[in-house]
């Protein structure tokens, strides 16, 4: 039995074929299209996003009505609530950054939501809140996930795991091949071809070139991941052009070589499939995707017969989110290559140089000359992106904040390490609250979080916690001088951390191999965190997550809670309480038991329950 559809062949049907016009991990010449300008300013939504979102809500309306109903929301009258508008919640969910830690559990976390997962809709399960999502977000680690889902024509994370040509993560993607160094110097052959051709045609490269083609090869099912996909070749596939994904976007940090950047003073870049650009008043500009690579100045072509698509290589974006592990890449002594192998990958390490080893380049500078943001970036001859957690914001939040966006309630799933034993203690929550309070904010707010010893002291990090319950408490992080008309209330956040239930699932960020029994472990755990293990935690969960979802429209409405999502927000709002002390346990020494008790081994995987279901539905 099959348990992996036929990707490639659906990337087949739905023309995704690579964009570039070389046929090749090299960027290619094109005609420029008949615009007026490749860039725009960020004052507002782009207009295919607009009109893409638009489309997405009739999509999602009809699968909220059927994820509220299973939800078992005593007292809510859904005639009522529809009845009244025809786009009534915007959903959102934000995967964090943490290597393959923040991939497979996250994995588990989106699978609990995805109702293409086995018995994901049964009575406690949480399945089709995914399709009911306008918005799903990734970084580092967390858009491993988002790529491998969106850029395999929205596949599930089951097809995934199931999966023989992909998510094959026994071996490094140092050394795919293990022991098999004839196929490893193949391997590091192809990737040297790789970055050569696109040297050859004029562009930099950088160790980040290396890690993103690595990457495609473990996650995009084409031959070779797709060394000529792009990621606007998005806009061509079946399951967006059919709005049946949400939209995904893809977020980095801008940063100069050798410098260091928090909340308050970094860019933080997004990519769509149809743009890159930041909302920040340091850039508050958006080039079109596709048309990467194109020398230009005030958002014109330089030459207006001459454009360039391929520069936005899919492996190459997925890469610059999660630039951190180009320095894993450079120390080859610790990684097991040894040899010829090891020769050859010391070689092309070498030609690349260290001087841009934690960056990605993207030259020449889309923004160069335009009139918006500040000085810094306009007048820049390439754009030097990072890791998008590298400014302590792992949860890539900030995206969903734009007012633009409308968005209702985000779904925060954090597999941040930032305690010595590997958990998340809230950090990038109070990151992304801080930075609300600076210029890079741009007039965006943030729900009232704790610090993060109160996160661990009240047991925030145990369970899903909402923050930003009552719009109402909100009102005072507004300056006194800000007008009404732009005072727009914060998303209701559900957060969802790392947390053991049948696993220890707080492995090294670092850790770049996973076994079948740890792949299966850390999703099986990520299920029973989102689902609080389907339920028999807290019966009334997944009503409670429903309740989360129809908050700020009833708030618009001006309408009051039923009693049970009263009680529901009693059980898992934050308060307002603080306790900051170290009272027993420490943020950094913070180290959880498993919930699920005596589970020294992992929980059958999702895939095993594909398995068995089959065999009793046909008496196997």
């Amino acid at each position: 039995m099959v348990l992996k559809p036929l990707i490639s062949a659906l990337l087949l049907a739905g023309g995704a074929l690579g964009g570039s016009p070389t046929d090749s991990y090299a960027p290619g010449n094109v005609s420029c299209p008949k615009v007026d300008s490749l860039v725009r300013i960020a004052d507002s939504l782009n207009s295919d996003e607009a009109d893409w979102v638009a489309e997405r809500r009739k999509k999602t309306l009809p699968e909220l009505k059927e994820f509220l109903k299973r939800a078992n929301m005593t007292d809510f009258d859904m005639n009522s609530f529809f009845s009244n508008s025809s786009n009534p919640v915007n959903i959102a969910l934000a995967f964090s950054g943490g290597g393959y830690r923040a991939m497979l559990s996250g994995a588990g976390m989106l699978a609990g939501t995805d109702k293409r997962t086995t018995n994901a809709t049964n009575a406690g399960h949480l399945g089709g809140l995914l399709q009911s999502s306008t918005y799903l977000v990734g970084l580092s680690g967390g858009n491993w996930l988002v790529g491998s889902v969106v850029l395999n024509n929205f596949t599930s994370v089951q097809s995934l795991q199931g999966s023989k040509d992909i998510w094959d993560l026994e071996h490094s993607l140092v050394a795919p091949g293990g022991i098999n160094i004839f196929k490893d110097a193949s391997y590091w052959d192809g990737l040297k071809d790789d970055i050569n051709a696109k040297q050859d045609a004029g562009y930099n490269t950088s160790i980040t070139d290396i890690w993103g083609r690595g990457l495609s090869q473990q996650f995009i099912d084409l031959h070779d991941g797709g060394p000529a996909l792009t990621w606007d070749d998005l806009r061509n596939y079946d399951s967006f052009k059919s709005h049946e994904m949400p939209f995904p976007i893809v977020v980095a940090d801008g940063r100069e070589p050798g410098t260091v950047i928090i909340a308050s003073n970094s860019t933080v870049y997004e990519v769509t499939p149809y743009e890159l650009g930041s909302w920040d008043p340091s850039l508050y500009a958006f080039a079109d995707v596709k048309y990467l690579g194109t020398v230009m100045s005030d958002g014109k072509p330089v030459d207006s017969d001459v454009c360039v698509n391929g520069f936005d290589n899919a492996g190459f974006i997925m890469g610059t989110s999660s630039s951190l592990f180009n320095q894993f890449i450079l120390q080859l002594n610790s990684t097991g290559v040894e040899g010829v192998v090891y020769d050859m990958a010391h070689s092309i390490l070498n030609d690349l140089g260290s001087d841009y080893d934690d960056i990605a380049i993207y030259a020449p500078n889309p923004f160069k000359n335009v009139t918006y943001g500040n000085s810094t970036v306009s007048k820049a001859e390439w754009l030097t992106l990072v890791d998008g957690g590298e400014d302590n914001q792992n949860i890539p939040l900030y995206p969903l904040l734009q007012p633009e966006r409308d968005v209702d309630v985000i779904f925060a799933f954090d597999n941040s390490a930032d305690t010595d034993y590997s958990w998340p203690n809230g950090s990038s929550m109070v990151w992304s609250y801080q930075r609300q309070f600076t210029h890079a904010s741009n007039e965006t707010t943030f729900p009232y979080v704790p610090d993060t010893n109160t996160f661990i002291n009240l047991n925030l990090t145990e369970h899903p916690t909402f923050f930003g319950c009552h719009a109402s408490n909100l009102s005072s992080l507004f300056p006194d001088d800000l007008p009404q008309e732009l005072r727009h209330t914060p998303p209701l956040i559900v957060y969802v951390p790392n947390y053991p239930h049948n696993y220890y699932s707080n492995t090294s960020t670092f850790k770049l191999s996973y076994d079948a029994d740890e792949v299966e472990g850390m999703i099986t755990n990520g299920y029973n965190i989102m689902t609080r293990q389907n339920s028999t935690l807290d019966s009334e969960w997944p009503a409670c997550v429903g309740c989360a979802i129809i908050q700020r429209e009833l708030e618009r409405r001006n309408q009051s809670q039923t009693a049970q999502c009263r009680r529901c927000f009693e059980k898992y709002c934050w308060d307002g309480s603080i306790d900051n002390g170290a009272v027993n346990k420490t943020g950094d020494e913070y180290d959880p038991d498993r919930l699920i008790a005596g589970a020294s081994a992992p929980l059958p995987t999702l895939a095993t329950a594909i398995v068995v279901a089959l065999m009793v539905a046909f008496s196997f």
